[in-house]
Order: structure tokens, then C-alpha cells, then sequence
């Protein structure tokens, strides 16, 4: 199946290996990816509307190069590496249960996101938005309260202590 320069509404990717395949000026409006290998595509000016992603492998994914007019996804169970979401406007993105590693976050808004029960090893976040975003049960997340605005951002102990990382200091 081509991807490229294509229009998919409301359509379910189940278990398909789309690896170095290029979505390049395609548009996926209300569709499901389901246990699909997401790998090294290519999204200059992919569309992405409402769309899930689910117990997916997404490796090496720049999604700064999406179509941003009404760009919304979520995530549940998926393994997410070396990822870019920079300079997206992500609020209320949902990343449920998911291994986000390595990934970029670098002037994202994610305003009301939720990261609930993901592991967000070696994930960075740089003057980022993350007003009233929830990482209650988020793990191995390294924020700087410097460089990123936290307003009624939600933490719990003890993974707050990934919130002084970036001090250099020693706890005990």
C-alpha cells in the first residue's frame, strides 16, 4: 500500500510494518494505527487529525515536519525512541503506558497533556509548556523547572525528584 500524497479517513492500520516508508504530504484524519512498526517514515507535511496510535514501535519519528493546522494524536502502549515533537502545539496530548526514550520535546506545548504510567528515560524538555500537564504516575522523567513553565503541573513522589536533575546536587 503507498502512503504518499494519499487521504485516509477513518481507517484502521492493523499490524502492518510500515518501516522507511514516507507518509510525505498524506492526511489521516480519525484513524487507528494498531500494532504497526511506525519506523524511520518520512512526515514532511503529514496531517495527522484525531488519530491513535496503539501498541505501536515508533522509532526515529520527526514529528516537527507534520502538517500543524489541527495536528492531535494519542499514544497507549506504545514504544516511542528518538522521537522529535519540537515546536508543536501538543495540548491535551495523551501518552498512556508508553516507553518515550531518547525523544525531544523543545518548545512544545503540552499544555493538559497526560503522561500516565509512561517511562520517559533520557527524554528531554526544554522551554516547553507543561501547564497542568499530569505526570503522576510517569517515571524517569528529567524536567527542568528552569527552562520549562510548570503551572498546577501534577508530580508525585517519589519520581519528583527528577524535577532537580539538572541541579548538580546530592540527596541523600
Amino acid at each position: 500500500m503507498d502512503f504518499e500524497n494519499k487521504e485516509f479517513e477513518s481507517k484502521t492500520f492493523d499490524s502492518l510494518n510500515l518501516l522507511d516508508r514516507t507518509f510525505q504530504n498524506s492526511s489521516f484524519i480519525d484513524c487507528i494505527f494498531s500494532n504497526c512498526n511506525l519506523s524511520n517514515i518520512s512526515l514532511t507535511n503529514t496531517k495527522f487529525q484525531n488519530c491513535r496510535f496503539k501498541s505501536c514501535k515508533i522509532l526515529g519519528l520527526n514529528f516537527s515536519k507534520c502538517n500543524q493546522f489541527i495536528l492531535s494524536f494519542n499514544f497507549e502502549d506504545c514504544k516511542i525512541s528518538i522521537c522529535d515533537f519540537s515546536n508543536l502545539n501538543l495540548k491535551q496530548i495523551i501518552f498512556e503506558n508508553c516507553q518515550i526514550t531518547e525523544c525531544i520535546f523543545f518548545k512544545t506545548n503540552l499544555t493538559k497533556s497526560s503522561f500516565k504510567e509512561s517511562d520517559l528515560e533520557k527524554t528531554s524538555f526544554d522551554s516547553c509548556n507543561l501547564s497542568f500537564a499530569d505526570f503522576e504516575t510517569a517515571r524517569n522523567y528529567s524536567i527542568n523547572p528552569l527552562n520549562n513553565k510548570l503551572k498546577e503541573t501534577k508530580f508525585s513522589i517519589p519520581e519528583l525528584i527528577g524535577l532537580l536533575d539538572s541541579f548538580d546536587i546530592k540527596i541523600n
